[in-house]
């Protein structure tokens, strides 16, 4: 654990984020393509959803990064509030508009698909609605980090913010389980007994939801590593303008 905490050090974290970040980009491309060709082209249809149901080779996975990002969030946040690091109030600043991404993503895949199964584009059903809500966090979580001009305080009410909207993380994951009432199905993978999704399904699914973790790795650690640089960049500026 001593040794994790050396890395919330920039100059540690850049060095290791140096490497770290070109492999992770490179896996993740090689990854997503390859589950999308697959999963795309490579597939059979459904034999109840057709070719429709292949969107759940983007859906899932940003469903899934959308939902992480904030808890990645509120963990850098927390260490944040902790300990302190400015590396992990970074970290979660750069990771604010990934997760937004994924969010919007997710839910306009899943209007893509929900059109032709439901009859509509929208539903307010429950874990739609809590996605919405939570992309909508993601907002409030960016436009926060702009509207305050100094950083640590700037850092303080975003970690608050995160902390509120992480019932909403939990609710978009759980909102189906919690909730009989709604036109969105169940979890497509589980670890229940039973045979949700076939191989051929769930082999390019899983290549997806891989190559998006990584991809979110590696746009954290760029983000982060611009934010570290911008702060540098700032500091120098004000030392300048002191010493003038």
């Amino acid at each position: 654990m001593a040794s994790l905490w050396e890395y919330a050090n920039p100059v540690k974290f850049m060095k290791l984020s140096g490497w770290l970040l070109p492999v992770s980009a490179v896996l993740a491309a090689v990854l997503i393509v390859t589950g999308l060709v697959w999963g795309f082209f490579l597939t059979p249809d459904d034999y109840r959803q057709g070719s429709t149901v292949k969107i759940i080779f983007l859906h899932v996975p940003s469903a899934l990064m959308a939902i992480n990002a904030w808890v990645m969030m509120l963990v850098a946040s927390l260490i944040w509030l902790i300990r302190r690091h400015h590396v992990s109030a970074l970290a979660a600043k750069a990771a604010g508009p990934i997760g937004a991404t994924m969010t919007l993503i997710a839910l306009i895949t899943g209007a893509i698909w929900g059109q032709p199964m439901w009859g509509t584009w929208w539903a307010w059903d429950p874990r739609l609605t809590s996605f919405l809500i939570l992309f909508l966090f993601y907002i409030g979580y960016m436009a926060l980090w702009a509207a305050i001009e100094d950083p640590d305080t700037a850092a303080d009410l975003t970690a608050v913010l995160c902390l509120v909207g992480s019932v909403f993380a939990v609710l978009s994951r759980y909102a189906a389980l919690l909730w009989n009432q709604g036109l969105h199905q169940g979890a497509s993978l589980s670890v229940a007994p039973g045979t949700r999704m076939d191989w051929s399904y769930k082999g390019p699914l899983y290549l997806c939801m891989t190559g998006f973790g990584l991809l979110f790795l590696a746009l954290v650690l760029a983000g982060t590593r611009t934010e570290i640089r911008a702060r540098r960049a700032k500091a120098l500026i004000s030392r300048e303008r002191a010493a003038a």
